[in-house]
């Protein structure tokens, strides 16, 4: 049976029915009078009691792995992978206790450097970084972007059973210990975050990430899946060729308090994190709803368009066929990609577009691909920051505010089931069909 704590069944009154965040703000929703709608959110599980001595407890008896401080050595060079602003980790809580334990270790400041995993995303600039790792660690540990696209600072190691080439930066290679930080969501075609992810594609090669991207046209390279994902197991493989040697990922709530400090093997302390954000993250429902209202929780999480897809693949497994979906995304940063923005440009069809994709992959272009199916299964309005018109050219219908969006969609039945998530970038609904 589904928890009570993740579907919760209410009826509308006049007035606020609640907030639902936007950006750095929140919007008030209010919704007709006598409408019966439910709210799907994560598991109420206790957030962490203690999470410092949770933490500390995570260092020193890790997951089928010696204690932190046993697997560095005094005069080693450390390198720290620490996701960027788009992923949430609780980074700049738990940085300043594994730097600490290092330091236990024998291991200085300046011997410790963190890189963040950046992807094929922008870089940071000085003020996010620091944001990210908190004052303490930002003024004694030297901090590096990572750029894909700069192949001079990148190493090939060869290439995987799937022929992906395996490009990594130089800093994190000469490095004698790499400690692989973040958290642990699902993920669309990669199965879960986290774990490997902080390496492949977190400091690999724009070509490494193609080439590992390309496999998602495999039915099941999906959300939520591990076992015979070959996007999971391309990038696990890639990351097994450069080594982990110590893994310490979150699982976060709705408001962002640390559930579970996951630390140890790259692969057996991400597995449990895994099992951790299925039980939190999943909501099983039994019937799909004729409209579905999502937030995506937020900064960072709705930081840019090309991010807001996540909020928009669940919202979207949870509506009929032809339904409505109401997504809430500030995009205070536009659309966070040109090469979306240029494969959005050419108008193409669906099959055309995956004919193409599929004889030449294209980052920015599989994600056109990915929202454009999406698109296909009902009418999206889009409550952003962005222009009306760049919004319908990407697809989606602009709506002037949330109020504008409930008024159009109920203006003429009050009889719609609704589904309200509060938390569209994890909360992952799953369908049981009766």
């Amino acid at each position: 049976m589904l928890p009570s704590s993740l579907k919760k069944k209410f009826q509308s009154d006049a007035g606020i029915l609640m907030e639902l965040q936007y950006g750095h703000r929140t919007i008030d929703l209010r919704l007709p009078n006598g409408l019966s709608y439910e709210v799907l959110q994560a598991v109420g599980e206790e957030p962490l009691a203690d999470p410092e001595k949770s933490l500390l407890e995570a260092l020193r008896s890790p997951i089928a792995s010696p204690p932190l401080k046993e697997v560095v050595r005094a005069g080693e060079t450390v390198c720290l992978l620490v996701n960027d602003s788009t992923r949430l980790a609780r980074s700049e809580f738990f940085l300043p206790l594994l730097i600490d334990e290092l330091a236990q270790a024998g291991i200085s400041k300046d011997a410790i450097f963190i890189i963040f995993a950046n992807g094929t995303h922008r870089p940071l600039d000085p003020a996010e970084m620091n944001n990210l790792v908190g004052e303490r660690v930002a003024k004694k540990i030297t901090m590096f972007n990572h750029d894909s696209r700069k192949y001079e600072e990148l190493s090939c190691l060869g290439e995987t059973s799937y022929k992906t080439p395996v490009y990594i930066n130089n800093k994190v290679l000469h490095a004698d210990r790499r400690i692989l930080t973040g958290s642990v969501v699902h993920h669309y075609f990669a199965g879960y975050g986290g774990g490997r992810k902080a390496l492949v594609p977190g400091v690999a090669g724009w070509e490494t990430i193609k080439q590992n991207h390309s496999l998602m046209f495999d039915e099941r390279a999906c959300s939520g899946r591990l076992d015979g994902n070959p996007v999971h197991e391309d990038l696990l493989e890639a990351a097994l060729m450069v080594g982990g040697d110590f893994l310490l990922n979150t699982v976060l709530d709705e408001n962002k308090n640390i559930l579970g400090f996951f630390a140890g093997n790259m692969i057996k302390a991400h597995l449990a994190a895994c099992h951790m954000a299925d039980r939190v993250y999943g909501v099983e429902i039994d019937r799909l709803a004729d409209v579905v209202i999502a937030s995506c929780g937020g900064y960072p999480k709705d930081i840019n368009l090309y991010q807001v897809h996540k909020t928009l693949d669940h919202a979207m497994k949870a509506v009929k066929k032809g339904g409505d979906v109401i997504l809430l995304a500030k995009c205070s940063e536009g659309i966070g990609s040109d090469a979306y923005k240029d494969w959005i440009n050419k108008c193409m069809p669906l099959p055309e577009m995956e004919e193409m994709l599929r004889s030449e992959f294209a980052l920015g272009g599989h994600k056109a691909y990915t929202v454009g199916k999406l698109l296909q299964q009902g009418r999206v309005h889009l409550v952003s920051d962005l222009d009306p018109e760049e919004a319908r050219l990407f697809g989606f219908i602009p709506a002037s505010s949330l109020e504008a969006a409930v008024a159009e969609i109920y203006q003429k039945r009050k009889d719609l089931l609704t589904y309200i998530i509060l938390q569209g970038s994890i909360v992952l609904p799953r369908y049981k069909k009766r």
